[in-house]
């Protein structure tokens, strides 16, 4: 019987799947312009997000320069019992966590906090000229950035001035491991809190006016309304950019760091990303450097299902 009814279910399956097949197909015929604009976007993705996934193989095997692009001889995991070996990595590593983690704490709630304040701003044009002055340090070229932190954190810089006026002294800030943690965060907020508020202005539009107006009949104040209303109102928003910023927590900003740090201020400075940059390109160690990208995507990879799942435990909302 259990034989004769696994028999019978297989046409219904089939079945379906081919009338979704026709609905597919009948979607794209009908909207066939639209589907046409994934043509390049895919083409991109396929070429140089998922081919270069390919290399990752010489992770497990000798890379020799000039010969095959997939390595020559099979070693297994000999690279990443180097790099688990290595002090210098568990340095770059707990550098890489300490960023990050500074990162998700500062970095990412002051767009949210930015926003709900300028969602309190009476006056629309004060709140565009906001807005505009907040985009702009996004649009910034990270080498004109790298240039002016630089200027500003040099011994004869502009702030150095001001602690020369009070102190009588200049503290050399770039030479300094100490200070890097905090001027490199500083930046990041500077640079990225006005462009990442954007999403956020945009979700509180979709708020219901009617609830404030609910909330204010109950007697709500101003900060019981942002308590109760506002921020549930943008909860899913922030639960998937947090969620999407925990795949790039090691990931932490390559190209400033690399325009900003120098030997004397490697014991925070030096990151994994720059890291991969002396071993791989500098000294041509490719499977070394391979092995430990690797190993940084399949954290990242980890902490995303990790906190997805959290998310949707605690809160009801996740991306799948």
């Amino acid at each position: 019987m259990e034989s004769e009814t696994s028999k019978a279910t297989l046409p219904m399956i089939s079945s379906r799947k081919e009338s979704r097949l026709q609905t597919a197909l009948i979607l794209i015929r009908k909207d066939w312009q639209l589907y046409s604009l994934l043509v390049l976007p895919i083409i991109y993705l396929i070429i140089f997000k998922y081919g270069p996934m390919l290399g990752n193989i010489i992770a497990f095997r000798r890379f020799v320069p000039g010969g095959s692009i997939f390595g020559e001889t099979w070693v297994g995991l000999r690279y990443f019992k180097m790099f688990i070996e290595d002090p210098t990595f568990w340095r770059v590593f707990s550098n890489t966590l300490m960023l990050g983690g500074l990162a998700l704490l500062f970095t990412f709630p002051m767009p949210i906090i930015f926003a709900l304040l300028l969602n309190e701003v009476k006056s629309k044009r004060f709140k565009k000229f906001v807005q505009t002055a907040s985009y702009l340090p996004h649009f910034l070229s990270i080498v004109i950035v790298a240039g002016m932190i630089l200027q500003l954190t040099a011994v004869n810089g502009s702030i150095n001035g001001l602690v020369a006026f009070f102190t009588g002294d200049n503290i050399p800030f770039m030479q300094r491991a100490e200070w890097f943690r905090t001027i490199y965060i500083s930046s990041e907020i500077w640079q990225g809190m006005g462009w990442g508020a954007i999403l956020y202005l945009a979700a509180l539009t979709t708020i219901d006016d009617s609830l404030y107006e609910a909330a204010r009949i109950d007697g709500a104040n101003r900060w019981k309304q942002t308590i109760h209303v506002t921020i549930p109102g943008i909860l899913p928003t922030i639960v998937t950019l947090l969620i999407l910023n925990m795949g790039n927590f090691l990931a932490v900003g390559f190209e400033k760091i690399l325009l900003l740090y120098n030997p004397l201020i490697y014991e925070t400075s030096d990151v994994i990303s720059t890291y991969l940059y002396r071993v791989g390109l500098e000294s041509s160690n490719f499977s070394y450097a391979t092995a430990i990208g690797l190993f940084e995507s399949v954290i990242g990879l980890t902490l995303v299902f990790t906190v997805n799942a959290i998310s949707r435990k605690l809160t009801e909302r996740s991306l799948w």
